[in-house]
């Protein structure tokens, strides 16, 4: 059975984007587009991987990782923080629960790369 990988992006394009690629590499991909939406949707598709846009209207990405670390069987799945504010939010970020914090141009180009770093084997 593949990963799931949630993608939580309020851009249509990137969002589109990242789903492609993963796709293309195998995994299950679910998708939100804003941090209300990606609360809904972790509990209710349980993914292996989050990869968490910060900067979003009204529900931040800060938000909703706080929220989703007190989802019992959601607390130890890898959250990366995927922003273009990398070192302004990293701090809030990592203290909101974010496993890390990528740099969106690079996590776009790298995509295959970084997720396989965080995912369980297997």
């Amino acid at each position: 059975m593949a990963s799931r990988i949630l993608i939580v992006e309020d851009f249509d394009d990137i969002r589109d984007a990242m789903s492609i690629m993963l796709e293309l590499l195998g995994y299950d991909v679910v998708l939100a587009t804003d941090g209300r939406e990606a609360v809904s949707r972790a509990k209710q598709d349980v993914p292996d991987l989050i990869l968490m846009d910060l900067a979003m209207p009204a529900f931040d990405g800060i938000k909703a990782t706080k929220e989703i670390r007190t989802i019992p069987g959601l607390t130890d799945v890898p959250i990366l923080a995927v922003t273009a504010y990398g070192q302004t939010l990293r701090a809030a970020a990592l203290e909101a629960g974010c496993t890390d914090v990528v740099d969106k141009p690079a996590a776009l180009q790298n995509i295959g790369t970084l997720v396989t770093k965080y995912l369980p084997e297997g």
